[in-house]
């Protein structure tokens, strides 16, 4: 394959993102777009030289190489179905789903077609976050802290839980994917949300979630999620393993051990693009590097929806890892 036409199903925010990257290569080319907004699907397509489709059908009936699912939360599922049944790669946008059986449903089917995905959590592509994984090799860890401290997103359906499924689900899950990507599998979490929403109509997601965690390990960790500033304070993971300390987000690493302390930066769009390239070159057959496909997203999800089920309930949620079809044959239990 000399070319990779994709096709885009959605046309909000992230998928202007995408649709930017990729049209920077020289190899991809935008075939179309759709959108349930016909205006919006428009927009983006002619500032790209594309077509748009009035659904997925339509543009899957144009063989795109691969597909960008690019929508929101709560509209996961058909679009998924669609797509694997094409048999046509796949690269959705986190979170995968608004709850663990849609996901759970759509790792199955993209198991059984043997099919090539690929889930947006970008920072895996950072080169800062590369460096931390050298550099915790061989070290015992032995606590993490996660902090997303931000305004409210200007769209609408975020700030609706059955929507989004709450910030941890929704924004924070990218500090828990890396979590488990530099200290491991969590087995236990607690969290408490505060039960009042941010200051924006129709808003019903907690406006502040704080959670512990205990991992296979050994090491404890905290997480926490604000969305009530007009700006967004602060990203990352701190992580303390023995004899070393790392401050990690998306524009750089602080790395302070016996040596002393040192800076590395980073350029956030280095991942961004970094997500698209290898999805793209595993499409071409020419690349394989898609750090999480959509079985790895499925794991990241399942611990998401373990702190926001905590929150909700106050209870502590255990987790086992088995991907199956329910929270309680996927190893999830709630404590009584």
């Amino acid at each position: 394959m000399d070319r990779c036409r994709v096709g885009l199903v959605g046309a909000g925010g992230v998928a202007q993102r995408h649709a930017r990257v990729l049209a920077g290569f020289d190899d991809t080319e935008l075939i179309g777009v759709t959108d349930v907004r016909p205006a919006a699907a428009a927009a983006l397509a002619g500032l790209h030289g594309s077509r748009t489709y009035p659904d997925v059908e339509a543009l899957l009936a144009a063989r795109p190489d691969a597909v960008y699912v690019c929508v929101p939360p709560f509209a996961h599922g058909a679009v998924e179905e669609a797509v694997v049944a094409a048999g046509v790669p796949m690269f959705v946008e986190k979170p995968v789903a608004v709850d663990l059986v849609t996901a759970e449903r759509i790792a199955d089917l993209v198991a059984r077609r043997g099919l090539l995905t690929a889930v947006g959590h970008h920072w895996r592509y950072a080169p800062v976050v590369q460096h931390a994984r050298d550099l915790l090799a061989g070290r015992t860890v032995r606590m993490v802290s996660g902090a997303w401290w931000d305004k409210v997103p200007p769209v609408e359906w975020w700030s609706r839980r059955d929507r989004s499924g709450g910030q941890v689900v929704e924004q924070a899950a990218h500090l828990l994917d890396l979590i488990r990507l530099l200290v491991g599998e969590a087995t236990e979490v607690t969290a408490y949300g505060d039960g009042a929403p941010p200051p924006v109509d129709g808003a019903d997601v907690d406006s502040v979630t704080a959670a512990t965690l205990r991992f296979a390990g050994g090491a404890v960790g905290t997480l926490s999620a604000a969305c009530v500033l007009g700006w967004k304070h602060r990203a990352g993971l701190e992580i303390l393993a023995d004899g070393l300390a790392l401050t990690l987000t998306e524009e750089g690493l602080l790395v302070c051990d016996a040596d002393g302390e040192r800076r590395l930066p980073a350029d956030p769009e280095t991942a961004r693009t970094a997500v698209d390239r290898a999805f793209v070159d595993a499409v071409r057959g020419i690349g394989d590097d898609v750090r999480v496909p959509y079985a790895e997203a499925l794991a990241t999800h399942r611990l998401a929806l373990a702190v926001a089920d905590s929150a909700r309930t106050g209870r502590p949620v255990r987790l086992d890892v088995p991907a199956t079809t329910t929270l309680e044959s996927a190893g999830v239990t709630v404590d009584a």
